[in-house]
């Protein structure tokens, strides 16, 4: 978190508070001013080039079409094969409207075109959405085939090849459409009033809902956002604002033909966004402006133009993923740097007290969430098996067990993630076994993630502010601005302050460091106003103070409202729980409270292990042999405009185990990441194998003999342990001799033999963080890189990660960030200290193992 993060452009957070005084001229009145300015110079412009008013009603046309297709494409992440089938159908609509009914009318042909279009669309969305991803993608393609199939061979409505002709302006207002200049009139204020309507969507609470969509549905699901409405409605929009275009069109040129609702006038369409850029409101705009310069000069050199076009797509793909709004922000940086601003974990607001509660958190009402034999299974595999829990809306209940007991699948019924096979779910007067998690969430069951999930893409108030909004009223509305919303904006502020992360609202919320974004994932959760509230493993992963801290929340949170906890932490489970259970193998096991509990000898023997004193006495002493193994020299590393890393370098010796410890931000995840090339170095070299590297790749790091197992495990889901660890076997350089056989790995991880055909995901926790080391083993590894291992183990499993590791010592050389100071110490020969970046200490483990002061002197804890 010490390190500089970048500032968000849009939402709430860039803009005034409601408050403030308004500038009087806002970016919205200025856009709209610029556009303005742009349709009236326009004409003049192609006249003065060659070109013809006609060409300049083209070009609006296709901004339409753009800013159209960019609602479902640029802000709900939908892409759609088959848009050019709405500009086609809008077309055709108006012809046959036009010619049949109403003969030399423009106003009602486009009245009906667009009740036409909006109930077309919304049968056809309905039908579409409800596939995701790819699916609906073909789904699009295949009604854009059907459409241009039926009106090329339904001759008798739509003329088939020849078209529909003989279309007819007419008058407006008493005004001839004939001219170019009138037509390209009507035609400029249509796409204004489309602009500025639009304009405004993406500044709206649905226009901000659309964009949480798009960075993270699930998210966007558990806030209480009904996903599939939101989308349905976005189709709509995106579809009747295209097939408006394609009417205007046939208006321009006096005829309708079925190229328009083609697959390739569709990819033309498309490439117009994609080229302009997709994630910027003017990108559509300059896109479409692009396409017709390209087409109309182009044209007239070769009749194989669109030829070129598709490689200028293509160059635009591979080189401008952000299109030409991207290049012109890039050069536009490159006089202007990009602000940056300091949010450093220390910096932060002093830690919440109890008079300090958000006061739309809600007060227990005496109501309690009862599960009553509740069961589900995966597979063959009863991951809960029966289990009957009461979760009082007051106080602090914990959910504790080994990995694979079926706490995170309980919580996944409890919060609709799932369905439960058997059971009933009841609160406050409602059955919610089998609901929605936004039907969940508006009960007022809200939760957190095992691993974070945020709308990472988008600032950290902004993720606030759609949290508190899905309570609003207007969170539907396409007009009204979310930064004119004061209940929201006041309701985000005291979010703000509770969570005491004043100062960082501006960062994008994934260059948080993991601390920061657990403490935002939990925010997300409360600002739903809950009166249970759901929390898995929210201490994972975070230093010693940020456990303190966050511990104390939860106690404060817990004399409010009702908290259901999973957290592996039982020190502090059993400081701040009022209520314990524990299961084992999806069932219950025991309930009570901490003394009951820590007094049951079956938790101590499946869950409580050896306890992490027991653990470090294990570790004998060890020699570190002289050869080196790793030398890192003068490492840079960056996120974006974040300077991580500066001036790191050590050696790491053959068979050594180094600690890497820092707090909450200080770069060790993005040392791990650099030394493997998922991070940039801007300058810097990493020695090993005898190669010097100053710009590592992930394969080639690989090759060379390095191994990363990554925070979250990543396994290949639907696969074996045994394909896993085959996929991890990929030919490095160095002797055979060297390479880790599956034999050779089950003497390091025996539980891995009897789950060797299992899939990988029907795994414990444990079970897949030792499937994660065997893969990263297997074939010839000299330095293996462990980021958080002991993360979301319980503490018995901890114990046999601990052992495995321990058996490596010696072997491999190991470089390991883990928050668990006293185990990755007592396993540890030496210890590299990362402060804002930077080395602050690097000498030998046991100093700051044995000596407390010492350790608190080098760590800040």
């Amino acid at each position: 978190m010490d390190a500089k993060l970048r500032t968000h452009p849009s939402g709430p957070a860039a803009g005034p508070s409601p408050q403030a005084a308004k500038p009087a001229l806002t970016r919205e009145h200025k856009t709209l001013l610029a556009l303005a300015i742009g349709l009236v110079l326009l004409p003049q412009v192609l006249l003065a080039g060659g070109l013809t008013v006609t060409s300049a009603v083209d070009c609006v046309v296709l901004a339409i079409v753009g800013l159209g297709l960019n609602v479902l494409l640029g802000h709900a992440g939908l892409v759609s094969f088959g848009h050019g089938a709405w500009f086609g159908i809008g077309a055709y609509a108006v012809a046959i409207l036009q010619l049949r009914w109403f003969p030399e009318q423009v106003l009602l042909p486009i009245a009906g075109m667009l009740v036409l279009l909006v109930a077309g669309s919304a049968a056809v969305g309905a039908l579409v959405l409800r596939r995701r991803g790819v699916y609906f993608s073909l789904l699009t393609l295949a009604f854009s085939a059907l459409c241009f199939a039926v009106a090329y061979r339904w001759t008798a409505l739509t003329g088939g090849e020849n078209g529909l002709g003989g279309i007819q302006r007419g008058t407006l207002f008493g005004v001839a459409l004939d001219t170019p200049a009138a037509f390209y009139t009507l035609v400029a204020v249509i796409g204004f009033l489309v602009a500025a309507a639009l304009l405004r969507l993406t500044e709206s609470p649905f226009g901000k809902v659309l964009l949480a969509i798009r960075e993270n549905e699930t998210r966007a699901a558990f806030l209480g956002y009904p996903v599939r409405r939101y989308k349905l409605l976005a189709f709509i929009v995106s579809s009747t604002v295209t097939g408006l275009a394609g009417g205007l069109f046939v208006l321009n040129h006096r005829i309708a033909s079925a190229e328009s609702l083609s697959v390739t006038f569709s990819g033309e369409l498309l490439a117009i966004v994609l080229i302009g850029g997709m994630r910027s409101y003017a990108g559509p705009i300059i896109g479409a402006l692009f396409y017709l310069l390209f087409r109309e000069y182009l044209s007239m050199l070769t009749e194989n133009w669109l030829l070129y076009f598709g490689l200028v797509f293509i160059g635009f793909i591979l080189f401008s993923p952000s299109g030409l709004v991207g290049v012109g922000t890039r050069l536009w940086r490159m006089v202007v740097p990009e602000k940056t601003t300091e949010a450093a974990m220390s910096a932060r607001s002093t830690p919440p007290t109890v008079g300090e509660f958000p006061a739309f958190l809600p007060h227990s009402r005496g109501e309690s969430v009862k599960a009553r034999g509740i069961t589900k299974s995966f597979g063959g595999v009863k991951a809960v098996a029966g289990v009957t829990v009461t979760v009082a809306d007051r106080g602090v209940h914990a959910l504790i067990g080994p990995n694979g007991a079926g706490k995170t699948s309980f919580f996944n019924l409890l919060s609709g993630m799932f369905a439960p096979s058997a059971g009933t779910v009841a609160f406050a007067g409602r059955q919610l076994e089998g609901a929605s998690p936004d039907r969940v969430c508006s009960a007022g069951i809200a939760r957190s993630f095992q691993i974070t999930n945020l709308f990472k893409g988008l600032s950290v108030r902004d993720n606030l502010v759609l949290s508190v909004m899905a309570r609003s009223s207007a969170r539907t509305s396409p007009w009204r601005r979310v930064d004119a919303l004061p209940d929201v904006q006041r309701e985000t502020d005291e979010l703000t302050r509770f969570l005491g992360i004043t100062g960082m609202e501006h960062a994008t919320a994934e260059d948080l460091s993991y601390g920061g974004q657990r403490l935002v994932d939990m925010g997300l959760a409360l600002g739903s106003a809950p009166r249970v509230l759901l929390l898995d493993e929210p201490l994972a992963g975070l230093a010693v103070a940020e456990r303190d801290r966050i511990g104390r929340l939860i106690r404060a949170l817990g004399d409010r409202i009702g908290v259901l906890l999973v957290e592996h932490d039982v020190d502090r489970v059993f400081a701040i729980s009022d209520h314990i259970t524990v299961m084992n193998q999806g069932q219950v096991l025991v309930e009570g409270n901490s003394a009951r509990v820590q007094a049951d000898e079956r938790v101590r023997e499946i869950y409580i292990g050896s306890g992490t004193e027991a653990l470090a006495q294990k570790v004998p002493a060890s020699q570190v042999a002289e050869a080196v193994s790793l030398k890192v020299q003068g490492i840079e590393a960056f996120y974006g405009k974040s300077h991580i890393l500066s001036g790191i370098g050590f050696e790491a010796h053959e068979g050594e185990i180094m600690a890497v410890l820092g707090r909450n931000g200080a770069g060790k995840s993005t040392l791990l990441k650099s030394l493997i090339g998922l991070a940039r170095l801007g300058d810097g070299e990493v020695h090993i194998a005898g190669q010097a590297v100053r710009t590592p790749v992930p394969e080639t790091m690989a090759r060379l003999g390095i191994a990363f197992v990554p925070q979250g495990r990543r396994l290949f889901p639907g696969l074996t342990v045994r394909d896993n660890l085959m996929l991890g076997r990929l030919r490095r350089s160095g002797p055979e001799a060297d390479a880790w056989s599956d034999e050779r790995i089950f003497e390091v991880f025996p539980r891995l033999r009897e789950r060797y055909e299992v899939n990988a995901e029907l795994l414990s926790g444990g079970e897949q963080q030792m499937v994660a080391i065997a893969r990263a083993l297997a074939g010839h590894v000299r330095v293996l890189l462990l980021d958080e291992p002991f993360e979301g183990l319980s503490p018995a499993m901890t114990e046999e990660v601990f052992n495995a590791v321990l058996r490596l010592k010696g072997k491999v050389t190991i470089l390991i960030v883990d928050h668990n100071l006293d185990l990755t110490l007592a396993l540890s020969d030496t210890a590299l200290v990362l402060d804002r970046g930077r080395v602050s200490h690097f000498g030998p483990a046991l100093p700051l193992l044995k000596d407390l002061a010492f350790r608190r002197e080098k760590l800040w804890v």
